[in-house]
């Protein structure tokens, strides 16, 4: 499974400007969920030298973004509606871990929740992510 979901990371990494700086390893997949690894480095950081809440949330944006994108074999891209993030805890530069589920999907909206945990697996952020999908064809 991992092979096969390395061609999406690669595409991310290669078009998105957020796959180049989280730097993302894939670590389970399951029908709707996804776990994935990513590091936030120093650009990550406000001056207090944690992450900053926006890192965070984007990070979240893009692992359930890619749930979405590799269940639907690059066929539909989701576009953001809403992201409400809700912080438990700080995080600071290094690896983490991002999960994603698939709450409910229709034939046009999807809503996602995704949750980020510290490296000793401490839950720092929980999204909801409510998109807006579009049939799309991605060469992957």
């Amino acid at each position: 499974m991992g092979k096969d979901f390395e061609k999406y990371l690669k595409f991310h990494r290669t078009y998105g400007g957020t796959g180049k700086m989280f730097k993302f390893n894939f670590i389970e997949y399951k029908k709707g969920f996804l776990k994935l690894e990513g590091e936030f480095t120093l650009e990550t950081l406000n001056p207090n030298q944690s992450v900053q809440g926006g890192q965070m949330t984007s990070m979240l944006d893009d692992v359930t973004s890619l749930l979405i994108i590799y269940e639907s074999k690059g066929a539909i891209y989701p576009t953001s509606t809403n992201l409400h993030s809700i912080h438990h805890r700080p995080l600071f530069a290094g690896k983490v871990f991002a999960t994603a589920e698939v709450v409910n999907m229709g034939k046009n909206i999807a809503t996602l929740k995704g949750k980020l945990f510290n490296s000793e697996e401490k839950l720092a952020t929980t999204l909801m992510h409510s998109v807006y999908l579009i049939k799309k064809d991605f060469k992957v």
